[in-house]
């Protein structure tokens, strides 16, 4: 056997598996085709950790966010990574989204997260000067963070442990032995074909994961998930920032509306919004500036007075489609689908981030678990 354990994707799940398993004492390699670490959705987001309001109650995205947020922030503080626990307010313009509101605070206490305070307008205001609101939640354990910092942490810390991060590398197919898997990769342009023999083969290609699952012998396909798209894109603000904390309106159909993040530098931006794609592409749509002026103008009338430029855009790979209830995480070990010694990962949107130390945690109990 070359290596006991090959790590797919070099994301920020990729990279917090690979750690988890190193410091279990297992020999790690991660491949990632692209040049760089967290190239794709890890580095393309809000940098937002999450409390774990919004999911339902007993899901893995509650469960993991709550305590992956926990781990994440002593974590960064252990390790350095630059993070801050600003706050947020989650905002009620209307009475009716005042009753969104209260269903949120339920959730929320399901969920554990025990220290939300509902505030009136007047409070929020005080706290927010240039807000307009009915109401609000105030989430004080919601932070953000530095994710590429967070990322090198984790990388630094696998390959401190043994581990080996190797980029540049596709991995093309696998196809099934006795004792593990041969892994079948290329480097840039399909050059230099390697086989690499492993006895546990984890799926954390992101964007990538249903081609990776569908190219190892034997998967069933019953067991893959169809693959949906949604691009958001992230708009600058021009002028001095007025908020000191992250401002969220009550979530809408497929994500948490366009909300107002700040990043470590105190500069603000908007978004992301949602729009379904048939294929990956991250160029900037300028002409959603005017889009962004009239649902955030109902919480922040200022921004009527700014100036908004599209500068990016990521994509989430989500496995519900339009229309549909956001799916959980989704992820799958040897009594899922069969396969000894392969676990995968599929539909790690938000809050993958936040639950990036918990998901690795639950990968390598998804891989010890017998029948």
């Amino acid at each position: 056997m070359d290596i006991e354990t090959i790590v797919v994707g070099a994301g920020v799940i990729g990279l917090a598996v690979a750690r988890q398993l190193a410091l279990h004492g297992q020999e790690v390699l991660v491949l990632e085709e692209e040049n760089a670490i967290g190239t794709h959705t890890s580095s393309r987001n809000s940098e937002v950790v999450h409390a774990g309001i919004y999911y339902p109650p007993g899901s893995l995205k509650a469960r993991l966010c709550v305590a992956g947020r926990r781990m994440l922030y002593d974590f960064c503080e252990r390790r350095g990574v630059p993070a801050s626990r600003l706050g947020k307010l989650i905002v009620a313009t209307t009475p009716a989204q005042i009753k969104t509101l209260e269903a949120l605070a339920k959730r929320a206490a399901e969920n554990g997260v025990l220290d939300l305070i509902a505030i009136d307008g007047v409070e929020a205001r005080r706290m927010e000067p240039e807000l307009e609101c009915m109401a609000a939640l105030h989430s004080p354990s919601t932070g953000i963070i530095d994710s590429h910092a967070f990322m090198l942490a984790l990388q630094g810390d696998a390959e401190a442990h043994g581990a080996q991060c190797v980029l540049r590398t596709r991995v093309n197919a696998a196809r099934q032995r006795a004792d593990g898997f041969d892994v079948q990769a290329t480097g840039e342009n399909g050059a230099n074909a390697i086989s690499i023999s492993c006895r546990n083969l984890i799926n954390c290609a992101g964007l990538g994961a249903q081609a990776v699952a569908s190219s190892i012998e034997n998967h069933p396909p019953d067991r893959i998930p169809r693959r949906f798209l949604a691009r958001g894109n992230y708009v600058s603000v021009s002028g001095a920032t007025p908020f000191s904390r992250l401002i969220y309106p009550v979530p809408v159909e497929g994500g948490l509306g366009i909300h107002l993040t700040l990043d470590l530098s105190g500069r603000m931006r908007l978004g992301p919004d949602l729009h379904w794609i048939d294929e990956i592409d991250y160029t900037p749509d300028a002409r959603v500036a005017e889009e962004f002026y009239t649902l955030v103008r109902s919480y922040w009338p200022g921004v009527m007075n700014r100036e908004l430029n599209c500068t990016h855009c990521g994509v989430r790979p989500k496995i519900s489609g339009p229309g549909a209830p956001s799916a959980d995480f989704l992820v799958e070990g040897p009594l899922d689908h069969g396969i000894p010694g392969l676990v995968n990962f599929f539909g790690i949107e938000s809050p993958g981030l936040t639950s990036a130390l918990a998901l690795a945690e639950y990968a390598v109990g998804k891989l010890l678990e017998r029948s």
